[in-house]
C-alpha cells in the first residue's frame, strides 16, 4: 500500500513539474512574441533611415508650428496695431484734413504735417496749370509725411461747375446732370479716365459723387440742383450712376467719397455760404432718398461718406447731420452697415458759423464721424487743439478718437498708403 502510494506521488510530482515548466515556457514565448510584433510594427511604420521616418518627423514639426497663432495681417488688424503704437496727438492728426489752396506754397503745411501729424490734405481752389503743377505740390506734401504712413490727398472733382483741377492733362468734365444722361457703362469708363488723370496728379481720393436727389424745384435748391451737381434722375437712377462713378474711379486706383449724407436735395440754402434755408423738413430715414446712399454703399463700399451740414427735422432736429449720432452711428453705421471713414463737409462753412472752431472736430467725432474736412486754413489749429484737449480729459472721447484713427488707417492700408 505504501509502495503504491509513493510511486503515484512521484508521478504526480513529475507531472506538476512538467506543467509548471510548460507554463513558464509559454509565458516566455508570449512575451517574446509580443516583443517581435512590436518591433515589426514599429519598423514597418518607421523603418530606420527611411524617407517615411523623415516625413513623419516633418509632419510633427508642421503640427508644432501650426499650433502657434499666426498674426492677423488684414488692413483692419494692421491699422489697430499701428494706432496702438501712436501717441494721442498722432491719432488726432489722422482725423484732420487740412486745405491747400491754389497758389499757396505746399511748405506752408510742412509743420502741420510733421509736427501736428495731420494725415490728409484737401487740394482746393482753381488749380489751372495742369497735372504737372498739381503733382509737384502733392509730391512735396507727401514728403512731409512719415515714410510708413502717407497722406490721403483729396480734391473736389465732380464735373461741370465743380472741378478744382484743370489745365493740361485734365479733361473738361461734364456736369453730373450730363453724366446722368450717359449709360452706367459709359459713365464708369469716363470716370476711369478722369480718375487716371487724378492719379497722375498725385490725388488718391475724389470727394465725389453727389448722391443726393433733388426733391424741390431745381433752381431753388442752391447747393445742388441750381448747380447741376446731382445726376438729375430719381433716387434709383442717381444711385446707379453714383455707383458707376465710384467704380470707374476705383478702376484707376482713386478712392471716392459719396456725399452729402443724407442728401442736400431738399434745402434752399447752400451750407457753404449761409446758415439760412438749411433745414430739411421732408427727408426721412428708410425713404428713397436715403436708401439711394444705402444702395451705393452696399454695391461699392466707397472709401468715405461725407456728411451734410444741413439739419433734418424729421430725423434729428437737434443738430446738423455731421454732428448727429442718430444719423451717423444710429443709421449710417448701425442700419446701413457702413463701417468705413465718415468725413464732414467743410467744417469752416458758414452753416456752422455759430459754433466755436475748437468744438467742430469734437462734435464730429462724438457723433461717430472720423475725418474733419476743413476748407479754411485758419481753422486747422483750433480744430486740432480742441480734439487734443478733449481727448486728454475725457477717456470715453479718447476711445472714440482711437476708433476713428483705426478706421482712417484701415483705409490707408487698403489703399497702399501705409505699411
Amino acid at each position: 500500500m505504501t509502495t503504491v502510494s509513493t510511486a503515484r506521488d512521484r508521478r504526480i510530482t513529475r507531472a506538476l513539474r512538467i506543467i509548471a515548466a510548460l507554463t513558464v515556457i509559454a509565458m516566455i514565448a508570449t512575451i517574446a512574441g509580443l516583443g517581435l510584433v512590436w518591433v515589426r510594427v514599429h519598423n514597418t511604420a518607421n523603418p530606420a533611415g527611411s524617407p517615411q521616418s523623415a516625413t513623419t518627423t516633418s509632419h510633427l514639426d508642421t503640427l508644432r508650428r501650426s499650433a502657434a497663432p499666426q498674426p492677423d495681417i488684414t488692413p483692419a488688424a494692421k491699422a489697430k496695431r499701428t494706432v496702438a503704437a501712436m501717441s494721442m496727438e498722432e491719432r488726432v492728426g489722422q482725423l484732420v484734413m487740412a486745405p491747400l489752396n491754389a497758389g499757396t506754397d505746399p511748405s506752408s503745411l510742412a509743420s502741420t504735417i510733421r509736427d501736428r501729424h495731420v494725415g490728409s490734405v484737401l487740394i482746393i481752389g482753381n488749380w489751372n496749370n495742369g497735372v504737372a503743377s498739381v503733382r509737384q505740390a502733392t509730391d512735396a506734401l507727401q514728403s512731409y509725411a512719415p515714410a510708413n504712413i502717407k497722406l490721403l490727398m483729396t480734391t473736389d472733382q465732380e464735373g461741370g461747375l465743380v472741378q478744382h483741377l484743370q489745365g493740361a492733362g485734365f479733361s473738361t468734365m461734364p456736369s453730373a446732370v450730363e453724366q446722368g444722361r450717359m449709360s452706367t457703362d459709359q459713365l464708369r469708363q469716363s470716370a476711369a479716365v478722369w480718375g487716371n488723370q487724378l492719379a497722375q496728379a498725385g490725388i488718391n481720393v475724389d470727394l465725389a459723387p453727389v448722391v443726393g436727389t433733388v426733391t424741390v424745384p431745381r433752381a431753388s435748391n442752391a447747393p445742388i440742383g441750381a448747380l447741376n451737381r446731382d445726376f438729375g434722375l430719381d433716387a434709383a437712377g442717381n444711385a446707379a450712376h453714383a455707383s458707376a462713378f465710384v467704380l470707374g474711379m476705383r478702376d484707376s486706383g482713386v478712392a471716392t467719397s459719396i456725399k452729402h449724407y443724407p442728401s442736400l436735395g431738399s434745402v434752399t440754402g447752400n451750407t457753404d455760404f449761409t446758415a439760412d434755408g438749411i433745414l430739411d423738413t421732408t427727408t426721412v430715414l428708410d425713404g428713397d432718398v436715403v436708401n439711394a446712399f444705402g444702395t451705393v454703399i452696399a454695391d461699392t463700399q466707397p472709401a468715405m461718406v461725407m456728411m451734410s451740414l444741413a439739419t433734418y427735422q424729421a430725423i434729428d432736429a437737434s443738430a446738423p447731420a455731421a454732428f448727429s449720432p442718430t444719423i451717423i452711428d444710429g443709421y449710417l453705421r448701425a442700419r446701413q452697415g457702413y463701417q468705413g471713414v465718415v468725413t464732414s463737409d467743410s467744417l469752416s462753412a458758414a452753416a456752422l458759423g455759430g459754433i466755436s472752431p475748437d468744438q467742430l472736430g469734437v462734435r464730429l467725432v462724438e457723433a461717430g464721424g472720423d475725418l474733419a474736412c476743413i476748407g479754411a486754413a485758419d481753422y486747422v489749429t483750433p480744430i486740432l487743439d480742441g480734439l487734443n484737449a478733449k481727448a486728454t480729459t475725457d477717456a470715453a472721447f479718447a476711445a472714440k478718437v482711437t476708433r476713428s484713427a483705426e478706421r482712417v488707417l484701415t483705409l490707408k492700408y487698403q489703399m497702399g498708403l501705409a505699411h
